[in-house]
């Protein structure tokens, strides 16, 4: 059954587009986060391992309640491990395993990357398939993915070339 939100089948179903490919985003940030959890050394390890740890669980939120807007909107969201990967745009690195310092910057790029195809599916959200609801939702997760980026910058001030 189709949700009557005052939302047309098409608009709707572009929207859910833009939301698995989000979905798939935010899983492969969160595995990546998760690996960097598991697999930091050094100096900083204690403050990295804990720090990266706070960040996968507020990822893994973030999966969630992208999924849960995908139902809401009445679409499926992407679930298998293939499907997630077919659908990403962020891509993962087996088989490595970074320095802390590489982590860091690994871990910044990829928010940035979501910062900035969020800005773009938060006004097609608005404009193209008139979908306020789904603009909101990911002006506030655009803002958490802002905020984590400042964290990650922040273990990075005075280390990284201006």
């Amino acid at each position: 059954m189709n949700p009557n939100l005052g939302i047309n089948d098409k608009d709707r179903a572009g929207v859910v587009k833009i939301l698995n490919a989000l979905l798939a985003d935010e899983y492969v940030l969160y595995t990546k986060t998760r690996n960097y959890h598991w697999n930091v050394v050094g100096p900083q390890f204690n403050d990295l391992h804990k720090f990266f740890a706070a960040q996968y669980e507020a990822i893994d939120g973030f999966v969630d309640d992208v999924a849960e807007r995908a139902r809401t909107l009445g679409g499926h969201a992407v679930a298998t491990l293939g499907e997630l990967a077919e659908a990403a745009r962020l891509k993962e690195h087996p088989g490595q395993y970074p320095s802390a310092d590489d982590m860091l910057e690994n871990l910044l790029a990829d928010h940035e990357a979501i910062i900035r195809q969020l800005r773009a599916d938060a006004d097609a959200a608005a404009t193209r398939f008139h979908d306020m609801g789904t603009n909101d939702f990911l002006t506030g997760l655009m803002e958490e993915h802002e905020k984590m980026a400042w964290m990650l910058r922040s273990f990075q001030e005075g280390k990284r070339p201006r």
